[in-house]
């Protein structure tokens, strides 16, 4: 058998085993057949079921013939978990590598690199041959906003973060904010998020109890205490992260009433703001009415957005616009517009 041929047939072998459930009634030759081409292999019935005799006599799979279709798992006590990487593996830790390289500090991403080479090296060896495996040659991701470099994170600072964490333990830390020199503190670790290129520790401080945000890459050393963590009395990260805490709001919500371009109805048509949002063609404009967080992403959201938003209310909200935008207009003041 040519070496490329006998690779392919071990790719599919291992595959196969890793499909086998871990008690009867098992799975029919048929289904495994099925999860096989939707793995990319071309494989018939017949060869499976060659393929799960020969292996039969290797590892500690059984076939349940005690009715049809005739179904194979592993024995009891035998290992179900192989080592390895399927190719639907490979094909998804690919593409997950291409969305967390340019967002993952250095330090989390050395823990990742064997599993990205691995899938690489599995897909490289299949793909002249197995459909899925050209997969990844097929789809990309790009990102909506503005790309950025992530910021650079401590090695030590990152696993003595994760120790703490993983412990329930408490943190201490120096911080250092607006270039100022760095302060100590003691936090009780929460949670850690990922929000674009940078990661934040969701922790209190002290012996408070408000919950706030601490950018990693501004710990300049971080040590792990011995104290337990004190997390605030009903926190949820999902509530957390719900409130808008993350796009940097105090977890209040608005009625937000605006006057919008087309162009972005259009947008807001097909990516709503939120689930009562309403659009309501007024003239040659459009009127939008949404209740949405207060946070500084929907700050920047329509600043962005220029000439085509107006906003009505809030009045709060109408006038820091405002005043954002009539800066911003004197920084030009001195320059022609054609």
């Amino acid at each position: 058998m040519p070496k490329a041929a006998n690779h392919l047939a071990q790719a599919r072998q291992w595959d196969m085993l890793c499909k086998l459930p871990n008690r009867a009634p098992g799975i029919s030759a048929k289904e495994l057949t099925e999860r096989l081409k939707n793995d990319g292999f071309d494989v018939t019935k017949r060869t499976v079921e060659r393929d799960l005799i020969s292996l039969s006599t290797i590892f500690g799979i059984s076939c349940n013939d005690k009715g049809t279709p005739y179904g194979w798992y592993w024995t009891k006590g035998e290992p179900a978990n192989l080592p390895g990487i399927s190719v639907s593996d490979a094909v998804s830790m690919s593409i997950v590598e291409e969305l967390l390289r340019p967002l993952l500090p250095a330090a989390v991403l050395d823990s990742m690199e064997p599993r990205f080479k691995q899938a690489k090296n599995k897909l490289d060896e299949l793909e002249d041959d197995n459909t899925a495996a050209r997969w990844v040659h097929k789809v990309r991701y790009v990102s909506p906003t503005l790309p950025l470099l992530p910021p650079k994170v401590d090695e030590n600072v990152l696993f003595a973060t994760q120790e703490a964490l993983l412990a329930d333990r408490q943190l201490l830390v120096h911080y250092q904010k607006n270039g100022k020199e760095p302060q100590e503190m003691r936090l009780h670790p929460l949670a850690l998020v990922q929000r674009g290129p940078a990661t934040y520790l969701v922790a209190t401080a002290f012996d408070y109890e408000d919950v706030r945000l601490y950018a990693m890459h501004r710990i300049v050393d971080a040590q792990r205490l011995e104290e337990a963590v004190v997390p605030p009395p009903g926190f949820s990260l999902d509530d957390y992260v719900a409130s808008g805490a993350l796009h940097f709001g105090k977890g209040e919500t608005i009625k937000l009433v605006a006057s919008i371009a087309k162009a972005v109805s259009e947008i807001l048509t097909e990516t709503p703001l939120s689930a009562d949002q309403r659009l309501i063609a007024e003239d040659d404009k459009i009127r939008l009415e949404a209740t949405v967080a207060d946070t500084w992403q929907l700050h920047w959201w329509i600043l962005s957005h220029g000439a085509d938003i107006v906003i009505e209310e809030p009045a709060s909200l109408r006038d820091q616009v405002a005043k954002t935008l009539v800066e911003a207009a004197k920084q030009y003041q001195s320059i022609e517009i054609p």
